[in-house]
């Protein structure tokens, strides 16, 4: 915070016992007479906050954000989890819905992940974790919301960040990003943008067994795949903000995503007799090249009535989404002895396009004794097309391969309503919401010469209630015990509706479900938070008809498609908090136990798993003379038993510097992640028909990381609006 000489003296006159007008007028003309010298206030601010209602983590408080991209953040908060496919789970529910600036980040799955990866931490301010979001917010997302918020200029004039880090593994590769803002009476202009190239890898190991029907060993399959990948990530968010006059204001926002990415996979397979002798090699080269796009533009208004807090707001969203991959996978085979057996090919070309129109209004109207009342409504509509044409090449002559080519269209059409009540007294505070959507929707699938056509429809009506208390125990607000209840939706992605086959590798198979159901779960936490320091939490959740990975073994090949597997219930409890050691040490531990328990039939199988894991995590942050802190971070995760899968235990250690420079206008970050190059994902497949797997997959984890920023600003403290737009939880469903 900055502030004048002349004001602090007058704050402090003000502090004091009265003085003469006339003084004080006196005192006041020769401040102003003289030349007024700006000081800094600095505060050191947290690098985690508990609130009531939601865990905030400041980024920029956290050395390891230093050449960090966003889901590296996410996976040091707080009670968030990235498994081995980069899904992201909080207190051990998947399904979370990623905002971005208070609105959708229109991705999900693996594209998620990988706008995640391209969004450097740089270029971040914080990020709200909800496990129980108010009304207002779409039923969708069994495991909460997480909003990442962008930095934003709050000053007049023009003032901004540029950041650039460099990041070296066994791999290389640079992450940039330029950030700026202009505001002056009427208008505000801003920008956000990030550019980010370089390669990384993954070696993967896949041992399978295959039994005959007295469970004997019939056969087994040792497979190693190195997949190298080539990216480049170009993120573009700009817009400008009209005041129009002292209550209202227009706005428009455009987002851009560019994303070229190219993978090479050689892979070696080895099938073995009963007895362990190699009968048979498989040598595959694979290669896939893929081009996403995504453009979108927001037009949003706001209108505050007057003081008292009564305002309306009204976004409409256009997001437009475009993927062109082509795959080829080429083959040969072996007998034990390295004789040749035979050679195929497999090519693809998959084109994807997806529209997203939505449209949204939100009312707030205050009441008498504290008391506030909040109504909106929504309509989203959303369009998939996915044409996927695949051909076989054997012995030089190419030809339709029509099990695997399909064209996917898909419609669907949301409309909610939702109202929100909230009271407030010295002590004591309720949020109760009640949100109703109903979900209309379509699909269909073109024929081809070995496929008859195929269609489905859906039309349903839900209601969602939200409950929230808060009640301090002492005047001091040092003891806050909270209570929350809702009830969520999980919508299947849109990918995962289209009724295909397709290939991840020759023994390898991802599969589509039309008959896909929603997912529903009746969330319920008690919590209580010490001096906003620690909080403590117990939750349980009960899951219906379960959407998650089902592996089903057909001869030699596992398919892998989603499925409603049953029913699920996660209960558990966290500890989280900041230490303070010393003045110059503070700790922030973090304890978690979850234990789940799932029922389902998959396939030919039943199911039924219980068991717990833990998660430990330990951030050192460390406040040194001269502008220089440190970071000692440490997490371990027991291993976790959850339907078919049984994932092993990890852990890790990073640590890192940071020196401010320039006045403290710019810093220079040297941060280490993975020491000891433990972060290995490995895991068993179990409940299957004839047969079991295990796996065990490195990336280019360990890594030294040296990053720069420097940030401007030139001109006086203002305020500035929050952006948000109404595209939801729709447009968290695209998937690759």
């Amino acid at each position: 915070m900055k502030c004048s000489i002349s004001c602090m003296l007058l704050l402090c006159l003000l502090a004091c016992k009265p003085i003469l007008a006339q003084d004080t007028a006196h005192l006041q003309k020769k401040l102003s007479d003289s030349t007024l010298v700006n000081v800094t206030v600095v505060s050191q601010k947290k690098a985690i906050e508990r609130k009531a209602d939601r865990t905030i983590v400041n980024v920029d408080a956290l050395i390891s954000s230093t050449g960090s991209n966003a889901l590296e953040v996410l996976e040091k908060s707080p009670g968030v989890l990235v498994d081995n496919n980069d899904a992201i789970s909080l207190k051990g529910k998947q399904g979370v819905v990623i905002y971005i600036d208070d609105k959708p980040s229109y991705l999900s799955g693996a594209d998620l992940a990988n706008y995640l990866k391209s969004l450097p931490a740089s270029a971040l301010d914080k990020i709200e974790i909800m496990t129980t979001p108010p009304a207002r917010y779409d039923a969708a997302g069994n495991g909460g919301v997480i909003n990442i918020k962008t930095k934003k200029g709050r000053t007049k004039g023009f003032n901004g960040n540029v950041g650039v880090s460099f990041r070296q593994g066994i791999y290389g590769d640079i992450r940039n990003s330029f950030n700026f803002n202009y505001r002056n009476k009427r208008f505000n202009l801003f920008a956000n943008t990030s550019f980010s190239t370089g390669q990384n890898f993954s070696d993967l190991d896949i041992f399978r067994r295959y039994r005959n029907e007295d469970g004997s060993l019939r056969s087994s399959f040792a497979q190693n795949t190195y997949n190298k990948r080539w990216y480049k990530s170009t993120n573009i968010k700009a817009g400008a903000d009209y005041m129009v006059d002292k209550r209202s204001t227009i706005g428009v926002v455009l987002t851009m995503l560019q994303r070229p990415n190219t993978e090479k996979r050689d892979n070696h397979g080895f099938f073995s007799n009963a007895g362990g002798m190699i009968d048979s090699i498989i040598v595959a080269n694979n290669k896939e090249s893929e081009r996403f796009k995504n453009a979108g533009i927001n037009l949003n208004y706001r209108l505050k009535f007057d003081s008292t807090g009564r305002e309306l707001s009204m976004d409409a969203d256009h997001i437009y989404y475009s993927q062109r991959s082509a795959q080829l996978f080429k083959n040969a085979g072996f007998n034990g002895d390295n004789t040749f057996k035979y050679a195929d090919e497999l090519s693809g070309t998959l084109p994807s396009a997806i529209k997203i129109y939505s449209f949204k209004t939100d009312y707030v109207q205050p009441l008498k004794k504290d008391m506030k009342l909040e109504a909106g409504i929504k309509t989203s509509y959303t369009t998939t097309d996915n044409d996927a044409r695949y051909f076989t090449t054997v012995n030089n002559i190419m030809q339709p391969d029509y099990e695997k080519t399909n064209h996917f269209i898909y419609k669907e059409n949301i409309n909610a309503a939702y109202l929100n009540f909230s009271k407030e007294k010295k002590r004591f505070s309720l949020q109760a919401g009640l949100r109703a959507e109903q979900t209309v929707s379509k699909g269909y699938q073109a024929g081809n010469v070995q496929k008859p056509d195929s269609a489905f429809r859906k039309n349903y009506l839900n209601l969602f209630p939200t409950v929230f208390a808060s009640y301090k125990l002492d005047g001091s607000a040092n003891n806050t015990v909270n209570f929350s209840y809702s009830r969520r939706i999980d919508r299947p992605y849109y990918a995962d509706l289209n009724p295909f086959l397709s290939p991840l590798d020759k023994y390898s198979y991802y599969a589509g479900n039309p008959f896909l159901k929603p997912q529903f779960t009746h969330h319920f936490e008690i919590s209580h938070i010490y001096k906003s320091n620690f909080t403590t939490s117990v939750f349980y959740d009960h899951v219906k008809d379960e959407m998650n990975e089902a592996i089903e073994l057909i001869g030699n090949t596992f398919i892998s498609r989603t499925g409603n597997i049953g029913r699920k219930d996660i209960a558990g409890f966290s500890i989280d908090g900041t230490a303070k050691v010393s003045k110059w040490w503070s700790v922030l531990p973090y304890v978690q136990y979850v234990y789940i328990h799932t029922q389902s039939a998959l396939y030919t199988e039943t199911v039924n798993t219980k068991g717990g894991f833990w998660v430990f995590n330990i951030n050192n942050q460390f406040a040194f003379k001269k502008g220089w802190s440190a970071e000692l971070f440490g997490t371990y995760r027991t291993h976790i038993l959850d339907g078919q899968f049984d994932l092993g235990a990890t852990w890790q250690m990073n640590g890192g510097f940071k020196k401010k420079i320039l006045k403290d206008k710019a810093s220079v970050r040297l941060f280490v992640q993975d020491f000891f190059y433990t972060r290995v994902n490995k895991g068993d497949i179990n409940s299957l028909r004839g047969g079991e797997g295990n796996y065990h997959n490195v990336g280019d984890s360990r890594a030294v990381i040296l990053g720069f920023t420097y940030s401007f600003s030139k001109g006086a403290n203002a305020d500035r609006k929050d952006r948000s737009s109404g595209a939801d939880s729709e447009t968290n469903r695209v998937k690759n």
